[in-house]
């Protein structure tokens, strides 16, 4: 019997998983406003809890630090307007200052306690570009090391290929006799 299994579902494709199972809670809309849910917003509401409690890494005047309940990575920091508004182009300016002031201070501090490699700095604008709260700015800091996840495919669900499809076949094509 044939036990060539390529191309089977669930077969090992020499990609390495990061399961985040902790995720579907959110993207099944827990602690999320939806269309079909009475859920507050809540970077309007964390403001209004003790620091312990609504998990707020600082405060400033305009804007706070929040651990990301559904992270991507660990330390996985949102930085969060005080006032319930959606588009980075009606910030002021001074929230719009300080919630990069508060990132730059939020990737220091990281540096120097969990000492990551890089970071994945992002706002996405409306619920097209993937916001999950697309009605409360928010600035997503990610500490990133290397091979902890790729950022494509966590964030964007996309895979990045560095060739066309016909290049990589020509190549494949052109060598596939020689093994």
């Amino acid at each position: 019997m044939d036990n060539d299994l390529s191309g089977a579902a669930g077969t090992p494709d020499n990609l390495d998983r990061l399961w985040a199972p902790h995720r579907i809670a959110y993207l099944s809309g827990e602690n999320r406003p939806l269309p079909t849910n009475d859920v507050p917003c809540p970077f309007c509401r964390v403001p209004t809890l003790d620091d312990a409690e609504g998990l707020i890494v600082a405060r400033g005047t305009t804007a706070y630090v929040v651990m990301n309940l559904y992270p991507y990575n660990s330390g996985h920091l949102l930085i969060c307007t005080y006032r319930h508004v959606a588009d980075l182009t009606d910030l002021t300016d001074e929230e719009r200052n300080e919630i990069f002031e508060l990132t730059a201070h939020a990737m220091k501090v990281l540096r120097k306690v969990e000492e990551p490699r890089g970071f994945n700095l992002g706002m996405n604008q409306g619920a097209i570009s993937g916001a999950g709260i697309a009605e409360h700015i928010h600035q997503h800091v990610v500490p990133r090391w290397s091979g902890d996840a790729n950022f494509m495919p966590v964030i964007g669900q996309t895979k990045v290929l560095p060739q066309m499809l016909q290049q990589t076949r020509e190549v494949l094509a052109r060598n596939w006799d020689l093994l």
